[in-house]
C-alpha cells in the first residue's frame, strides 16, 4: 500500500571518544589554533581507534536511531550506508552495518556522493518507500577519513574527522510531514577539486601509487570554497521553493559542516542570521558524509527542534555533487532520550585468517602517542579565502 507521507521517526550518532585537537596538529604540521579556527571554525575533531571502523561506528549510530524510532533492529527492511572510506571496497559496509546491528531480513546497500552522501541516501530511502516497497529505512553516513589523510599537509589533515550520524526513515498512514522538497546535483567539472587519485581501477594500488603518496584526500581549497559558497545557497533554495515556502519561513537548517565561513556565506546569500544555521564542526571538524547526520541528531537532542518545523538538510562534496532537503518535522523530540539504552560497541567478524595491518597512519599516531617532534614556526600564513557570495549572485 502506497503510503500518505514518510518520515524521520529515528536519529543517533557516535563520534569516537578520542579527540585530535588544533594544538596537537600543530606539534606535526605548520600550522596553529589561531590560523585553523579563524579559517575554519574547527578546534578538535574525532580520530577512531584502531578498532574502529567506518561500519562499526555506523553500526553503533544507526542502533541508536532503531532504538529512537522505538524498532527492533529487524523492522528495517532497507540499509543505506553513505561512506567514501568504507571498510572494504567489497563486501558493501552496509551489508557490515546489517550484520553488526543485528537484522536478519533487510537489503543493505552503499551510496557514494561524498559528503552529499546522506542527503543522496536519504531521497533514495524516501523513494523506496513512497512506492510502498518497504516500510522502514536506516540510512547512515559514516567515515573514517583520519585514514586518508596525509599528516604532513596542513590543507587537508586540520579539516576531516571521524563519527556516524544516523536516521530511521518509516512510510506513514498520516498526511503531511517529512520530505516536502528536494534538489541534488551534480557538477562533474570540479570532478578533481576533492579527490583521491589511485585504490579505483583507473590507478589500482601498487609500490608506485603508495609511494606517491596516491591514497591521500587531494584538495583545491580555494575553489572548493568558491564552489560551496555557491552551491549550498541556491541548492537550499531550490529545495526550499519546490516545497513551496520561503527562506525565511525555515526554522532551522542543518549544513553540511565544512568551514563555518562556508556556513556564514550560505547564511549571507540567503539573506538568514546565523542562528538559523546549526553549527557544530568547532567539536567534529568535517565528518563527510556523517555530518549532516550527527548535526540532526545533536540539532533535535538540544531542543533546537520541535514538532511542526521546517528543516533544511543541505550539502556539497566530491564529484562535485549537491543535495538539499526540505522536510517538516514530526517527532517527538524527547524520544532521543531513547539512544541512552544503547552502549557505544559494536563489532564486525573479520574474514577468517586474515588480520588487517594498524589502520591509524604512522604520522599520526605520533601525535596520538605524544611522540611528535617540536611545532614548526608559522612563517608562511596563505591568504584569507575569498569574501562569502552575497545573495544578488547566489539568485543569479
Amino acid at each position: 500500500m502506497t503510503p500518505r507521507s514518510v518520515r524521520i521517526t529515528g536519529w543517533g550518532m557516535y563520534a569516537p571518544e578520542r579527540r585530535l585537537t588544533n594544538a596537537d596538529l600543530a606539534r606535526v604540521v605548520d600550522t596553529s589554533d589561531e590560523w585553523i579556527v579563524s579559517r575554519t571554525g574547527i578546534r578538535e575533531r574525532r580520530i577512531a581507534a584502531r578498532h574502529e571502523t567506518t561500519a562499526t561506528l555506523a553500526a553503533i549510530a544507526g542502533k541508536r536511531a532503531i532504538a529512537v524510532a522505538g524498532l527492533e533492529p529487524d523492522d528495517i527492511d532497507v540499509i543505506l550506508v553513505a561512506t567514501l572510506t568504507p571498510d572494504y571496497w567489497m563486501p558493501s559496509t552496509g551489508a557490515l552495518v546489517k550484520e553488526a546491528i543485528g537484522n536478519t531480513r533487510a537489503a543493505a546497500m552503499d551510496i557514494a556522493a561524498a559528503c552529499s552522501g546522506l542527503v543522496y541516501a536519504y531521497t533514495v530511502a524516501d523513494a523506496y518507500l513512497r512506492s510502498g516497497m518497504f516500510k522502514h529505512a536506516l540510512v547512515v553516513g559514516s567515515e573514517t577519513l583520519s585514514r586518508y589523510l596525509d599528516f604532513s599537509d596542513r590543507g587537508t589533515c586540520i579539516l576531516f574527522g571521524d563519527g556516524a550520524g544516523a536516521m530511521v526513515l518509516s512510510a506513514s498512514d498520516e498526511e503531511g510531514g517529512g520530505m516536502r522538497g528536494m534538489e541534488l546535483t551534480t557538477d562533474p567539472d570540479g570532478a578533481y577539486m576533492i579527490w583521491l587519485p589511485s585504490g579505483g581501477s583507473r590507478s589500482p594500488a601498487s609500490g608506485q601509487t603508495l609511494a606517491r603518496g596516491e591514497h591521500y584526500v587531494r584538495m583545491e581549497g580555494k575553489e572548493t570554497y568558491r564552489y560551496a559558497t555557491k552551491t549550498m545557497a541556491t541548492t537550499a533554495l531550490k529545495a526550499i521553493e519546490r516545497a513551496g515556502w520561503k527562506p525565511e519561513e525555515i526554522d532551522l537548517f542543518i549544513p553540511h559542516q565544512a568551514n563555518v565561513r562556508i556556513i556564514e556565506s550560505v547564511a549571507k546569500g540567503l539573506g538568514l542570521p546565523m542562528e538559523k544555521m546549526f553549527v557544530n564542526l568547532d567539536r567534529y571538524g568535517n565528518t563527510s558524509a556523517a555530518s549532516v547526520g550527527i548535526a540532526l541528531a545533536e540539532a533535535v537532542d538540544s531542543g533546537r527542534i520541535k514538532v511542526g518545523d521546517k528543516i533544511v538538510l543541505v550539502a556539497f562534496g566530491a564529484g562535485l555533487t549537491s543535495g538539499g532537503i526540505a522536510l517538516e518535522w514530526t517527532a517527538d523530540p524527547l524520544n532521543g532520550k531513547r539512544a541512552a539504552t544503547v552502549e557505544p560497541v559494536a563489532t564486525v567478524r573479520e574474514p577468517l585468517d586474515w588480520s588487517s595491518v594498524d589502520p591509524i597512519p604512522d604520522r599520526l599516531r605520533q601525535v596520538l602517542e605524544g611522540n611528535a617532534g617540536p611545532r614548526v614556526p608559522l612563517d608562511d600564513v596563505v591568504p584569507g579565502e575569498p569574501e562569502p557570495a552575497n545573495r544578488d549572485e547566489v539568485l543569479a
